[in-house]
């Protein structure tokens, strides 16, 4: 028995396509995905199914319910994870409320972001980062300065005077 010939299948996904999408959007995010997969599937095949329509429906079908199942599960996981991660601040040390600066923090472009934390709380220099990252250290300074002042704004804490040359 032949496979699925490219003519068969080009005109499944140009009959079917576009309502086997809609018909897994009911069950999953990403249900062009789903359809996507169930067309490979399909190319796969040794033979052609007695009814091919019939079949990818069926694929399209059990693939969106596992996809959402996945979805939910790797939800849960990160929900518990996020749970059982350590607070960013600890709120008795700081004058800062916790919540109000994970929430900025996190409000940061990821660069600035990236750099804040593995200076921080990483410990690193910024030679170490900028390699990390893949840029200079003097970029790397000025994205993590960039960055505490964006959260000095937005927490309203009072920016640290510069220095003035007297003469």
């Amino acid at each position: 028995m032949a496979g699925v010939s490219p003519e068969l299948l080009g005109r499944l996904v140009d009959d079917h396509a576009a309502a086997l999408v809609l018909y897994a959007r009911q069950w999953c995010a990403a249900p062009e995905d789903v359809v996507q997969e169930a067309f490979l599937k399909l190319a796969q095949q040794l033979s052609v199914p007695d009814n091919p329509a019939g079949w990818l429906y069926r694929v399209v079908r059990n693939g969106a319910i596992s996809a959402a199942r996945s979805t939910r599960r790797r939800r849960r996981h990160e929900g518990l994870a996020a749970a059982r991660a350590p607070a960013w601040f600890i709120a008795e040390a700081s004058a800062l409320d916790a919540e109000a600066a994970t929430a900025a923090l996190q409000e940061l472009p990821v660069e600035q972001r990236e750099i804040i934390v593995a200076h921080l709380w990483g410990g690193l220099s910024f030679e170490q980062i900028a390699e990390l990252v893949g840029t200079s250290p003097s970029t790397a300074h000025r994205w993590y300065t960039a960055g505490l002042t964006s959260l000095r704004e937005r927490l309203g804490v009072p920016c640290p005077s510069k220095p003035t040359i007297r003469n």
